[in-house]
């Protein structure tokens, strides 16, 4: 396993799954209390389409969060010295490791969940740096367009597991809870009132277009029952970038049905299929 040691001394785990030929690179972005270890079918998916996949365990989490608090399970999801803003520099020193072993091709940035929170602070500082971007299970990060509510309330009951807002598909949630590099530990609790706040708020920057100095096509992709932000706050979220940033080729998908985790919803080959299509369209083989 690769690594490279952040400013604050933290070793970040990451995986290179290669493409032969590769036409782009994908940097995946997890979302919080998971792993990258998660995404094994969209990675072999993109790999298998020709894109090579970068993808880390952010500060605190899988890997990386084992060995930086000592095997420790129960600090899993903490993010440790630095806090929000060393992951936030963590993940955009592997955006330069996957340009510098990668110059000539396209690197597309793909976030999901708190990882399409990076992805829009990542954008953000330097929309030059990414070829596209494609956010799912994201939301504006404003205030009434996060749910600040128990993101189970909809599904809670005598039997609920807890995690039914993950997944239509049941046992993927019943596979979280198995995990022992997962936490349901909340966001709150993970990062604190002063990190997480600074996750939910802020809107896209003005004029990224101008600052690339070229359009970024944006993919969005949300389930109709995602309990995060769901389709309005995504749809407010198309609006800004095209408002603000100045974006024109921009993607909404809502998926009948789907709840948050839409790579593991029971239409995972379907939204795998449809994010392949759009790559297709824009990063020809």
């Amino acid at each position: 396993m690769p690594e490279f040691l952040d400013d604050h001394g933290v070793a970040v785990v990451y995986d290179v799954h290669p493409a032969d030929p590769a036409r782009g690179v994908v940097q995946l972005l997890h979302g919080v209390g998971e792993h990258a270890g998660r995404y094994a079918a969209l990675i072999d998916a993109l790999v298998g389409a020709g894109f090579t996949v970068y993808a880390d365990d952010h500060r605190g989490h899988g890997r990386t969060g084992m060995r930086q608090h000592g095997d420790d399970a129960t600090r899993l999801g903490r993010l440790g010295a630095g806090g929000h803003a060393a992951a936030v520099a963590a993940v955009a020193r592997m955006t330069r490791i996957a340009r510098d072993e990668n110059p000539e091709l396209p690197l597309i940035l793909l976030g999901h969940s708190w990882g399409s929170f990076l992805a829009q602070l990542l954008l953000d500082r330097d929309p030059a740096s990414y070829d596209a971007v494609i956010l799912s299970g994201s939301a504006l990060r404003w205030p009434g367009s996060l749910n600040p509510a128990p993101l189970n309330a909809r599904w809670k009951g005598p039997d609920a597991l807890g995690v039914e807002w993950l997944s239509s598909d049941l046992e993927v949630g019943r596979a979280f809870l198995d995990d022992p590099l997962t936490t349901t530990t909340p966001l709150l609790r993970l990062f604190g009132v002063r990190d997480a706040a600074g996750i939910m708020f802020g809107r896209p920057r003005r004029g990224l277009r101008r600052i690339a100095g070229h359009d970024v096509p944006i993919l969005l992709l949300v389930g109709e029952d995602d309990p995060v932000g769901g389709p309005v706050s995504v749809r407010r979220l198309e609006a800004a970038y095209r408002v603000r940033s100045g974006f024109e080729d921009i993607t909404t998908r809502v998926y009948p049905g789907a709840r948050h985790e839409i790579f593991n919803e029971v239409a995972q080959a379907e939204i795998r299929a449809d994010l392949l299509s759009w790559l297709d369209q824009r990063f020809p083989a």
